[in-house]
């Protein structure tokens, strides 16, 4: 019989920014923890690099300063004709201004460090299945614990064998990125069309980095199915040469391409049940609008250990919860795969019009008109009432148009989002 090689309290599978996180508010509030990768770090994942504004602030509210990278705020989308708009950032009451641009390779790993510094520890493995105790890894060893927390990506082992996951409801995307040397200003999001005429179902993105480096890479929407993923690898070079038509791209793109998957939308994904609780990528926790997974990933790893070290009975009830009401709650709305979307409602107070089929003749009765003696003259009587529904309006003027190729643009969305990253 194989001993176990550890008797923790929580056993954390995954060292990635969710996972090391879980670990770091765990130890901080006495926990024991195990801290599980099979990486030895530090080791590179495919991702935009950009740590958002919310991300930063949940890092502040941990005591964290996050290593040194470059600060980046607004940013411009390019559309496929070429034509720009710049977003503005803005701070809000909880969050900052700005972002970081840091590599995973350098975040992950100090992150890392911090969890072990407050007294998680580190074992190199592979989780291989849960058990009644705790998880297996696949060199035989047992780790005994009373929560399990995977956060061992998109592609959770954990969340398969615990019966959280529905396959045929899962939100999938893909994505690659490379790194380039050439000095971008400010991070641009791309969109293109594959074939002409036809939007490509995702986005690319070209990043600033450190050092005169930076970030390209092209992230596919899938739905469930995950067969057409290798678009995203196959027509890589071509949506880079799509950059070098518009401009924005002027290096050549060398060296090493990393690809990885994203879950996205808490689609087919129950975030917690009994003692095994889902934090980042493997929850499904990624935007499904615009791709950004460190910032959920570190406000669902804190939401985790919070939970459970309020107590262990409702500790998963707290989870959910929190996740219906914060991070989850704009993504769980997302239609999920192969449902329709719904019809435009019936707006309150318009008439509804019954549409007849097309060619059909329908028979009016002819208005019946009345006799009134004439005197020729014309009623002084005005046609409409002021103030009545048939009363005409004086048109509003016309919007202007954007003076320029780059323009601000009033968006109604999430100013703290990142993206990709």
């Amino acid at each position: 019989m194989t001993e176990p090689t550890a008797d923790v309290d929580v056993v954390v599978i995954g060292a990635g920014p969710a996972g090391s996180t879980t670990a770091l508010v765990l130890a901080r509030g006495g926990a024991r923890v195990a801290l599980v990768d099979k990486a030895t770090f530090g080791r590179d994942k495919a991702c935009g690099d950009l740590v958002g504004p919310r991300g930063l602030a949940t890092l502040t509210s941990l005591g964290l300063s996050p290593p040194a990278g470059r600060e980046v705020g607004e940013m411009v989308v390019v559309g496929p004709t070429g034509r720009r708009v710049l977003l503005p950032a803005r701070a809000g009451r909880t969050y900052p201004d700005h972002g970081v641009a840091v590599t995973r390779l350098l975040f992950d790993a100090w992150l890392r460090d911090a969890a072990l510094a407050a007294g998680a520890r580190a074992v190199t493995g592979r989780a291989a299945g849960i058990r009644d105790d705790g998880v297996e890894l696949d060199d035989g060893r047992r780790i005994t614990a009373d929560f399990i927390v995977a956060a061992d990506g998109a592609t959770s082992s954990i969340a398969v064998a615990a019966g959280l996951i529905d396959p045929a409801a899962v939100l999938w995307g893909f994505a690659q990125r490379a790194y380039v040397q050439q000095d971008v200003e400010r991070p641009i999001i791309a969109l293109w069309d594959d074939p002409p005429g036809r939007g490509f179902p995702g986005y690319g993105w070209l990043f600033p980095g450190d050092a005169g480096a930076a970030n390209v890479g092209l992230g596919l929407g899938l739905r469930a199915d995950r067969s057409t993923a290798s678009r995203a690898v196959t027509r890589f070079d071509a949506f880079c040469d799509h950059l070098r038509r518009l401009g924005l791209l002027t290096a050549s793109v060398n060296g090493r391409r990393l690809g990885g998957w994203l879950k996205m939308g808490i689609v087919g994904t129950v975030p917690a049940r009994g003692r095994v609780f889902l934090v980042g990528d493997a929850a499904g926790l990624v935007n499904p609008i615009q791709g950004e997974g460190i910032a959920p990933a570190i406000t669902s790893a804190a939401a985790a250990a919070t939970a459970i070290l309020a107590g262990p009975g409702t500790a998963a009830d707290r989870y959910c919860k929190y996740l219906a009401g914060g991070p989850g709650r704009r993504h769980h709305r997302i239609i999920p795969t192969g449902r329709p979307p719904r019809t435009r409602p019936h707006i309150a107070g318009r008439r509804r019009r019954h549409r007849r089929p097309m060619g059909a003749h329908v028979e009016r009765p002819a208005r019946r008109r009345t006799s009134r003696p004439h005197d020729g003259r014309r009623s002084s009587r005005p046609r409409h009432r002021p103030g009545s529904h048939r009363t005409l309006r004086r048109p509003s003027p016309p919007r202007p148009r954007p003076g320029g190729p780059l323009s601000v643009a009033a968006v109604n969305a999430d100013p703290a989002s990142g993206c990709f990253g």
